[in-house]
């Protein structure tokens, strides 16, 4: 029967002392140090949280000084400069112009415009998925349309497809999708974007793109730079680490983006000095941001032995997670796991015996996979 949770033994894994079998199970932590991850952490004491998908290496260290020279700045609006300046810089890096730049967590925002200007309307997305832009619609009449995944756990895109109708408002598709954290790629996807795109809005959210080597080839910026009717969603709440600071940006065909800047979405009254202070020298350390690409990879490929190891079956993961279905209910593997100082996401109906774990440092990741280990091991 699996142990009961002994805080000791959980310092034990948090300092990567495994014993020889367990070690071989679930594979060495990487010894590294990663500024800033401490204050990305909680108290040693709490659960690890693995649950929310937020990046436990911490902000790049010339984010946090950002920040720390911002403080002063705190008695002072962001000003309409300092918010043009933050638009060029990510038209820059997104090769489209300023003005198509709307910095801020915008999806609800997005979601309420298009149900209010188009009088509800419909929107189509996967399930299970992130519905935060639908969500926001609702209230404005939006009304959701739903597709499942397919058998492999991707969006399904001819069913996306063909859920588009004269009433739709817009198409959300989250690529890599969550929670199955699988990517759609290649022709057949660009091929689906322009086609849906010639029909209706077409909205996609790359929250985890930049966990991929190669993003600039998979973005469907691509799409928008030609001409596209393509938006895209980035946040600098996953692999930048400033998930408390609440900062993303969407890059949208002029047209609407002139709409939404005229609703005020993206203004500078809407954001705050240490965001776009952390933002800014962020986008700036594309160091930090592959360095901790690379350790995730490292991370994710031990979470993928495992599960291999154990015969669990798991989605193919392209962002900071793994996805698998523990073969018990999920309220009871969850708690279990709970139990032993791991936190895991909610239930993802209708997968009901699937998990999601968020990958996190590498000692997160021993205490996170030997926890399941006991917990999935035969009673008795």
């Amino acid at each position: 029967m699996a142990r009961d949770f002994d805080p000791s033994r959980r310092q034990w894994l948090r300092a990567g002392v495994l014993g020889a079998a367990g070690a071989a199970l679930l594979g060495a932590p990487a010894a590294r140090s990663w500024p800033g991850a401490a204050a990305a952490g909680a108290d040693a004491a709490a659960p690890l949280r693995l649950n929310l998908n937020e990046s436990s290496f911490g902000p790049s260290p010339r984010a946090v000084q950002a920040i720390q020279r911002a403080l002063a700045e705190v008695p002072r609006y962001v000003t309409a400069d300092q918010a043009q300046a933050l638009r060029a810089q990510i038209g820059r890096i997104e090769g489209v112009a300023p003005e198509q730049v709307l910095v801020g967590e915008v999806l609800e925002a997005l979601g309420q415009h298009l149900a209010i200007g188009g009088g509800g309307g419909e929107f189509v997305y996967s399930v299970p998925g992130y519905g935060a832009l639908v969500d926001a619609a609702a209230p404005f009449g939006g009304r959701a349309v739903e597709v499942p995944l397919d058998a492999r756990l991707h969006n399904d895109l001819p069913g996306l497809a063909a859920a588009v109708g004269p009433r739709t408002r817009a198409l959300f598709v989250v690529n890599p999708h969550n929670p199955s954290g699988t990517l759609s790629e290649g022709g057949a996807f660009d091929a689906f974007l322009r086609e849906v795109s010639r029909r209706t809005l077409a909205i996609v959210d790359e929250a985890y793109l930049d966990y991929r080597d190669d993003a600039a080839r998979l973005t469907a910026a691509r799409l928008l730079r030609e001409g596209a009717n393509v938006v895209v969603f980035r946040t600098f709440g996953k692999i930048h680490g400033l998930a408390g600071l609440q900062i993303g940006y969407a890059i949208a065909p002029l047209p609407l983006a002139r709409e939404l800047a005229a609703r005020g979405v993206g203004s500078a009254h809407g954001l705050n000095q240490l965001s776009v202070a952390a933002a800014v020298a962020s986008l700036e350390d594309t160091a930090h941001v592959a360095a901790v690409r690379q350790a995730v990879a490292a991370e994710r490929r031990q979470w993928l032995a495992l599960l291999g190891r154990l015969r669990l079956r798991h989605a193919e993961p392209a962002g900071n997670f793994v996805f698998f279905d523990g073969g018990r209910p999920h309220a009871e593997l969850a708690a279990k796991l709970l139990e032993r100082g791991v936190r895991v996401a909610r239930a993802f109906p209708p997968y009901a015996t699937w998990l999601r774990i968020t990958i996190g440092r590498p000692e997160e990741n021993a205490v996170a996979r030997r926890a399941l280990v006991e917990v999935l091991a035969p009673a008795g």
